[in-house]
């Protein structure tokens, strides 16, 4: 299925959207020392900045290993952009899946609040590539 541009834009909006709901979540969450439930949120706002960048260049993906691996491919690998929002999507990725899915699992709090600033870089920088000319 194609989209239109307009369907396209209201997709890529909501996208963003969430990614922001998101980020402000994860730092309520990180206010309560809910470390790995801000660690859930963190990716998740970063899966959805890059899902709003994939699909505001008409990139189809249909998973999250797969929004990470277009994600690294369009843009990292061809420097559109930091190496290190590449880097840091995948480390919030393997924070998720530790946190969700690891009996046991408890995300450091220094581990994630090395990573903020970087996370709102990166959702920023996304929502700039995106914005309408």
């Amino acid at each position: 299925m194609s989209l239109d541009d307009d369907n396209r834009r209201l997709i890529v909006n909501d996208e963003l959207a969430k990614s922001y709901d998101a980020l402000t979540d994860a730092e309520v969450l990180m206010e309560k020392e809910r470390w790995n439930g801000a660690a859930n949120r963190f990716y998740y706002a970063l899966f959805h900045a890059a899902n709003a960048l994939l699909i505001h260049d008409a990139h189809t993906v249909k998973s999250h290993k797969g929004s990470l691996r277009a994600f690294s491919q369009h843009y990292v690998i061809t420097g559109k952009v930091p190496p290190e929002y590449g880097v840091l999507f995948s480390q919030f990725e393997t924070l998720r899946e530790g946190s969700d899915y690891t009996g046991f699992y408890r995300v450091a709090p220094e581990k994630l609040i090395q990573k903020v600033p970087l996370a709102k870089e990166m959702i920023d920088t996304i929502a700039e590539m995106v914005k309408e000319n």
